[in-house]
């Protein structure tokens, strides 16, 4: 065979090899970009059903806003004072229920950690919340939505996992701090996190088994970031600041 044609052949081989490695790539992309999409679209799914779940309770408590009054009027009119009292008792303490949400200054922020914090409520997690966040962030909301979403699910599966709901607890403290936005989540937990080398591993089961901590740690990654995370018997506490 002459070198003309051994060229050729090394150059036809060169050619598809090429071609075959971008042709991966490429699948490979498409597949981690379409495992990503679909994980911020249940992600963003579930922080709407979850801040639906808020004002279905609240356009209920006003649905009953005027048998309240009536109620109350048959009290008086029918001087059964100890009864008002009690019943206004019992108002004052759903109504704080109701009421219990964080204003932020930030929409965005106002929506996710809400939601969060009352479904927390909800599953008998003792709740320490603050926040301060600017009206306006240069990070996006599907990130931030992300950020706080998994931290603070992350957060309620630990607590959850503690049988006395009196030891259940989580804390939260966002605000701005040195021209960014510090992000503090500390959850009781089961005994001590688990780690890989020096990595915090996620103990969930499935398809996301972990996802949810990478996307974090590639979001503050994408920001240019700080992320840190602390474990010590019966405590987690997670720390992340982001630009503002």
């Amino acid at each position: 065979m002459d070198k003309g044609k051994v060229f050729s052949i090394i150059g036809i081989v060169i050619v598809l090899g090429v071609s075959l490695f971008f042709i991966i790539r490429y699948i490979l992309y498409k597949l981690v970009d379409n495992r990503i999409a679909n994980y911020q679209g249940d992600l963003m799914t579930k922080h709407y059903n979850e801040v639906e779940n808020i004002y279905k309770e609240m356009r209920g408590w006003k649905h009953d806003y005027h048998n309240h009054i009536q109620l109350m009027k048959a009290y008086l009119e029918l001087e059964k004072y100890e009864e008002m009292d009690s019943y206004l008792n019992d108002l004052d303490r759903d109504l704080t229920d109701i009421d219990r949400v964080l204003k932020t200054g930030n929409v965005m922020v106002d929506a996710i950690l809400n939601s969060k914090l009352s479904l927390a409520m909800s599953q008998d997690i003792n709740i320490n919340a603050k926040a301060t966040v600017p009206e306006k962030l240069q990070v996006a909301d599907i990130d931030l939505c992300i950020t706080i979403g998994n931290l603070m699910d992350n957060a309620m599966e630990a607590a959850m996992e503690i049988e006395n709901p009196k030891d259940r607890f989580i804390r939260v403290y966002i605000r701005e701090m040195k021209g960014q936005l510090y992000i503090s989540i500390t959850n009781s937990m089961k005994g001590e996190a688990k780690k890989s080398g020096l990595e915090y591993i996620s103990t969930k089961i499935g398809e996301n088994h972990g996802f949810g901590l990478k996307r974090v740690d590639s979001i503050v990654n994408k920001y240019d970031g700080f992320i840190n995370r602390q474990s010590e018997e019966g405590v987690f506490a997670t720390e992340v600041t982001l630009p503002i």
